[in-house]
Formats: structure tokens, C-alpha cells, sequence
């Protein structure tokens, strides 16, 4: 029996038009297949996972969860204050940095309002403006990927401002004096994304309790190694938290699992520790074997090519090694790649299969 058109028009939201998909590091999976190579020979650098995995105790913890219960995230909520020394009515969380930026976009971006957004960075911001039917402004950073405060703070109708310190792509982070020039000239929310904190020199987390208009932002999927848990949260005013509260999904968006892994890895900061200085000692070591790397402050490295960077990450993915191409950055250009710090023998890796090109 056939199936019969009901000449349905489907009502899309007009945003949508304007809209480009996020792009994603590849995966092992994929490559795999593409170029038959073993999944267990394919060197994973494009998507700055921590390559050391959470504390063991994280599997212990959600070895005995219960999945027939709903997530409570009171506890999640009490180590987090723990950890950044707020108090819990200024902390929220949501399903990664992802979740607490789409939760966030509700409550200050809609049609007729504009971001300003300092590019090239994390391409989500421009999304969610869109979706929200704000307008997107994108400033470029100066040819040394800093920020311009006065060209941020002078956009129309603007009721947000994205930072991301360290920044991605480009790996550097900004000073405190930028952030702070950005927040004392704007009424606008500024969001201060420090996803790759971690691994740099400063956090600018303590400023939340002197400004009224700053958010910072935070992620466990990088130096906690709980990338496939999706776990982030925020410290933000106590009058803006409520509001969170208000817009968020039930539970925040989280799983009964992601909360147990969030709990267990906070209690065991001193392994993350650990492997954020091994991280930043192999990150070290590329810098000075790659003079095309500039200085970075997260875990991974911004390369500038001299060919194209498509034809570099495709041919490394060739060897089996693979690493991000910048093009899909808005103001990155042709000539850049972003490789994400491994171990020491996964970077052996790369800079072996790096130098038979450049």
C-alpha cells in the first residue's frame, strides 16, 4: 500500500535559512572506513579530548547508578561550589558548554536584539544568535588573535558579547584587563567561555563576584576527560541564575549518569591535575619543534599551513593522524589547523606524519 501526500508545507523558522551546521572534529569510526585504515593504528587529534580519560574513580561511580531514577543534582551542585568557591545560587548547570550557551541564548537573545561575537572562535555562538533571531556581529581579532573591547562594546542593540579565553581556534587566552575593558563599557551580558582554562596561565572566574553583567563559563569534557558525559556549568550573577533555573530543561538537560561522573571527578581534582601538567609538557615540547605553532594556553596548537589547509588535514588523515581544518572558522582563512596536545607517543605520531608533508 502506497504512502499518500497530505501536501503538507512545512512552516520552517526563517533563521534557519541563514544557518550553517556546526562542524565537528572527524571520528575514528569514520576514517576507519574512508581510508581502511585500523581504527586501533588512527590517532585522534582533532577534537581536544584528553587523552588520559577521567579519574578512575569516575567508572566506579557510575558502575552502581541507578538508571531507573530521574538525576538528582543537588550533590553535583554542593562539589561544584566546592570547587570554585561560589556559593550554589550562583552556579547552574546543563549538558555541556553546549547546553548551558543554548539555555542561556533564551535568556537574553531574540529578533531585533545582536551579539558580538570575536572571531575566529567556538562557531555554537553564532548559531544560537541566529536561532534566537538576534543578529550575529562578528568582529575580527587583531593579526595577533586579540580581542578589540571597543569594537565589541559598540554594537547596536547588542545584549550579549561572546569571549572565549583560551580562545578556539587560536589557542590564546585573554588578559584581564581586555575582559575587564570589554565588561565595565558594555549593559550587555558578556559570556566568557574558559572551556580550556585548565591549561592556562589565569582564570577569570573570581571577576563573576564583581560584575554584575559576566557569565563564565566552564566544561568537564576537556581537562576532567568527560567529553562523552556532556557536562558543563556556569558562575554567573544569583538574579541571572534564577532565570536559568526558570529557562533550563528538567534536571538540567543531565542524566543520572553524567551527575555521578561530574561528582566523582571533582572529588578527584588531583588526577586531572595530573594530567593537565603532562598535557601542557607535551604542549611545550610541539611548541619547540614547530615554529609555525603559536603560543597557546590551551590543549591544543594553531598551526598556520603553507599550503592549503585542506589538502594538510587530508593527507594526514591519510597516514592515519587526524587533526581539525580551520576553514569552517569564520576569519580563520585557507591556511590554518588546530592539533590537539596527545600523548607522547600520539604526537610522535603526528609530528612524524607532519614532516613528510611540511
Amino acid at each position: 500500500m502506497g504512502c499518500r501526500s497530505l501536501g503538507i508545507s512545512y512552516r520552517f523558522r526563517p533563521a534557519l535559512d541563514k544557518l550553517k551546521p556546526y562542524v565537528a572534529g572527524r571520528g575514528i569510526g569514520e576514517i576507519a572506513r574512508q581510508y581502511s585504515i585500523p581504527a586501533d593504528k588512527i590517532v585522534k587529534l582533532g577534537s581536544n579530548e584528553n587523552p588520559y580519560g577521567p579519574s578512575p574513580g569516575v567508572k566506579e561511580a557510575i558502575s552502581s547508578v541507578p538508571l531507573h531514577l530521574y538525576p538528582e543534582t543537588d550533590e553535583l551542585l554542593q562539589a561544584l561550589a566546592s570547587y570554585t568557591g561560589f556559593s550554589r545560587d550562583m552556579i547552574v548547570v546543563g549538558t555541556g558548554m553546549d547546553g548551558v550557551l543554548d539555555t542561556l541564548s533564551r535568556l537574553f537573545l531574540e529578533e531585533g536584539r545582536s551579539s558580538a561575537i570575536s572571531t575566529p572562535t567556538f562557531s555554537y555562538y553564532e548559531i544560537l544568535t541566529r536561532l534566537a533571531g538576534a543578529k550575529p556581529v562578528l568582529i575580527p581579532r587583531d593579526e595577533d588573535f586579540r580581542i578589540d573591547p571597543d569594537s565589541l562594546t559598540g554594537v547596536d542593540g547588542s545584549s550579549m558579547i561572546f569571549l572565549c579565553s583560551p580562545n578556539n581556534p587560536t589557542s590564546n587566552a585573554s588578559t584581564e584587563e581586555e575582559v575587564r575593558a570589554v565588561v565595565e563599557s558594555t549593559g550587555a551580558m558578556v559570556f566568557l567561555d574558559e572551556a580550556y582554562v585548565d591549561f592556562a596561565k589565569k582564570s577569570l572566574i573570581s571577576m563573576v563576584s564583581r560584575y554584575d553583567n559576566l557569565i563564565v563559563g566552564r566544561t568537564m569534557s576537556k581537562a576532567f576527560g568527560l567529553a562523552g558525559l556532556r557536562l558543563g556549568y556556569a558562575v554567573l550573577p544569583a538574579p541571572v541564575a534564577d532565570q536559568y533555573r526558570r529557562a533550563a530543561p528538567p534536571f538540567f538537560g543531565l542524566s543520572t549518569i553524567s551527575v555521578a561522573a561530574g561528582v566523582a571527578a571533582l572529588q578527584d581534582a588531583a588526577y586531572m591535575r595530573r594530567s593537565v601538567e603532562k598535557i601542557r609538557k607535551e604542549r611545550q615540547r610541539l611548541i619547540s619543534e614547530l615554529p609555525e605553532a603559536g603560543p597557546s594556553q590551551a590543549n591544543f596548537l594553531y598551526l598556520e599551513t603553507d599550503r592549503p589547509s585542506s589538502e594538510v588535514a587530508e593527507a594526514l588523515l591519510r597516514q592515519g593522524v587526524i587533526v581539525r581544518d580551520c576553514r569552517s572558522f569564520w576569519g580563520a582563512g585557507e591556511n590554518h589547523i588546530r592539533v590537539t596536545v596527545g600523548t607522547r607517543e600520539q604526537n610522535d605520531r603526528f609530528l612524524e606524519a607532519y614532516r613528510r608533508l611540511c
